[in-house]
């Protein structure tokens, strides 16, 4: 990045990673002009720390706590004005780029947090239909107004002050193919079933039956899935498959919670 004056606001970029040799050199491409870039990797035994080793030293290795925690640390290990949080799978687009670096060098003060909109591609296409789009991510904010939170699997940044938008666009290349959508669907399932268990929250026949159903109405016809053709009609049955998921785990969760209840209650 050139910089334009003393007054130049600073940015740190941060990924949080396992396992990504086929995705992050493409990531840290569109960020490498930042001032500062940090990688929070939790046990990689592909080449992704050796692709990073070519962008930063700063390379901090730990053990996965969860995607909240995780992100929260990667914050926290942040020391610019700015932080840019990216997965290892996006990349921002020229377009953004250039957003980012202008507002930085313009900064003064207003300002605390910006939404970026997420394109998805999958199955050779981008997707601007369906409810992968569009899909607001706040993920530039300054580090002062700004803590992590959300449950896991779905943690967000929690900036206070002024947010607004950018233009640009944080290209996401989601998945490899259908069968890493599935594993991955599988497993955000289980953890937002954990996540609801610790608490408290049931499931029900209504939930398994009717939320599917309604996630699949929103992402097909509200979300104009069907203007994909084919694979909006597969993603859409996708998305259902997720929500049944999650509510049948934490049926089971609460199952097992009560044999063993009732088993203890026995003895």
């Amino acid at each position: 990045m050139v910089k334009t004056g003393s007054n130049q606001s600073t940015i740190s970029a941060f990924i949080v990673c396992q396992n990504e040799e086929g995705n992050i050199r493409r990531c840290l491409e569109s960020i490498k002009w930042c001032d500062e870039i940090v990688i929070i990797d939790s046990g990689s035994t592909d080449r992704t720390l050796d692709i990073c080793r070519e962008y930063t030293d700063t390379i901090h290795q730990r053990p996965w706590p969860g995607y909240v925690e995780q992100k929260r640390f990667g914050l926290g290990m942040c020391s610019k004005e700015w932080v840019l949080n990216l997965d290892a799978d996006e990349e921002l687009s020229p377009e953004l780029q250039g957003e980012v670096q202008a507002l930085l060098a313009s900064d003064d003060g207003a300002v605390q947090g910006y939404q970026i909109n997420r394109v998805v591609n999958f199955l050779g296409k981008w997707w601007r239909n369906g409810g992968w789009y569009p899909e607001y991510r706040l993920r530039l904010c300054r580090r002062s107004a700004t803590s992590w939170g959300g449950e896991d699997p779905h943690e967000k940044a929690l900036v206070e002050g002024t947010i607004r938008r950018l233009k640009g666009e944080l290209f996401h290349y989601t998945y490899r193919d259908i069968s890493h959508q599935v594993a991955t669907l599988n497993n955000y399932a289980s953890q937002a079933a954990r996540s609801n268990f610790r608490k408290g929250k049931r499931s029900s026949l209504s939930k398994v039956v009717l939320n599917p159903v309604l996630r699949w109405v929103k992402w097909y016809f509200l979300k104009r899935g069907f203007r994909e053709g084919f694979p909006g009609f597969v993603m859409a049955t996708l998305e259902g498959y997720y929500v049944f998921l999650k509510y049948v785990k934490l049926w089971e969760m609460w199952r097992v919670e009560e044999r063993q209840d009732e088993s203890q209650s026995r003895m």
